[in-house]
C-alpha cells in the first residue's frame, strides 16, 4: 500500500503563491498579445484596403511605421531595461518623482517625433503632405507645444504622484494610462473602439518603463480595485486647466488641426 504525506502548511501556501503568480503573468501576457494581434490585424486590413484606395494605403504605411518604431522597438527596449530602471529607482529616493516626470516627458517627445515623421513621410508613401496624416500638424514644435505633449504634462505629474503614493504596478499603470490615452484621443477626434488597442499600446508605453522607478517602494499604500477608474480619469481632469490656457490665453484661435478632412 502506497503511503502519502501531506505537504507542510507553509509549503502548501508557497505552492499556491507560485501558481497564482504564474497565472497572473500568463494573464498579463495574454492581454498584451491580444492587443498586439488586434493592432497587427488593423494595420493589415488597412494595407489590404490600400490596394484599391491610395489614402488607406498611405495611412497603413504610417501606421506600420509607428508599430515598428514605437510599439515594436521601444516595447522591446522597455522589457529589456525594466530591471535596470527598478534598480535605479532604489538609489534615487526622493528624486524618483522628478525623474519619472522628466522621463515620461522625454518619451512623449520621442513618440511624437515618430508620429510627426510619419505625417511628413506622406510623399514617400504615395500622398501629399496634409492629404493623409496622423498628427495635427507637420510641424513638430507645433504638435508638441499646441496639441499634445504640453497638454499631457499635468497628466504625467499626477501619475507620478499617484505612483509615489499608491502601490500601482507598472503593468496596471500601462493599462490605465493607455485607457486615458484612448479618452484623450476620443475627446479630440471622436471615439473609435477599433483603435482602443492602438492607444493602450502607444500611451501605455510612455509610462510602463518609468513606472518601474517606484516598484520597489515599500511605503506606498495598497491599491484597491475601485481606485483604478480614478487612475484613468483623474489625469484627464488634470489637463483641463492646461487646455483652457491654450485655448484662451496662450494660443487663442490656434487651429485644432492644420489639414483638411481626409
Amino acid at each position: 500500500m502506497k503511503m502519502t504525506q501531506n505537504a507542510p502548511p507553509h509549503e502548501s501556501r508557497k505552492n499556491r503563491t507560485v501558481v497564482c503568480s504564474e497565472n497572473h503573468i500568463l494573464m498579463k501576457l495574454s492581454f498584451v498579445i491580444f492587443l498586439l494581434v488586434w493592432q497587427f490585424l488593423l494595420a493589415t486590413f488597412l494595407t489590404l484596403g490600400g490596394i484599391e484606395n491610395e489614402k488607406l494605403g498611405t495611412m497603413a504605411k504610417m501606421l506600420w511605421g509607428v508599430n515598428l518604431l514605437w510599439i515594436g522597438v521601444f516595447g522591446i527596449i522597455s522589457l529589456y531595461l525594466r530591471d535596470h530602471v527598478r534598480e535605479i529607482g532604489q538609489r534615487l529616493g526622493g528624486k524618483r518623482l522628478t525623474i519619472f516626470f522628466t522621463s515620461v516627458t522625454a518619451l512623449a517627445l520621442i513618440e511624437e517625433a515618430i508620429t510627426t515623421a510619419m505625417t511628413n513621410c506622406a510623399p514617400l508613401f504615395g500622398a501629399e503632405i496634409g492629404e493623409v496624416y496622423i498628427t495635427a500638424s507637420a510641424n513638430y514644435l507645433d504638435v508638441v507645444f499646441y496639441h499634445s505633449v504640453v497638454v499631457f504634462l499635468p497628466q504625467f505629474a499626477l501619475l507620478g504622484w499617484l505612483l509615489r503614493k499608491y502601490a500601482i504596478s507598472p503593468f496596471a499603470v500601462f493599462v490605465c494610462y493607455g485607457l486615458t490615452g484612448f479618452v484623450n484621443e476620443a475627446l479630440f477626434a471622436g471615439p473609435n473602439p477599433l483603435l482602443l488597442p492602438q492607444w493602450i499600446l502607444i500611451y501605455g508605453l510612455l509610462v510602463f518603463l518609468p513606472a518601474h522607478l517606484f516598484s520597489t517602494d515599500k511605503d506606498r499604500k495598497p491599491m484597491r480595485w475601485y481606485f483604478f477608474p480614478a487612475v484613468v480619469l483623474l489625469p484627464i481632469l488634470a489637463s483641463v486647466p492646461m487646455v483652457g490656457l491654450l485655448l484662451f490665453v496662450i494660443a487663442p484661435g490656434h487651429p485644432s488641426i492644420h489639414f483638411p478632412p481626409m
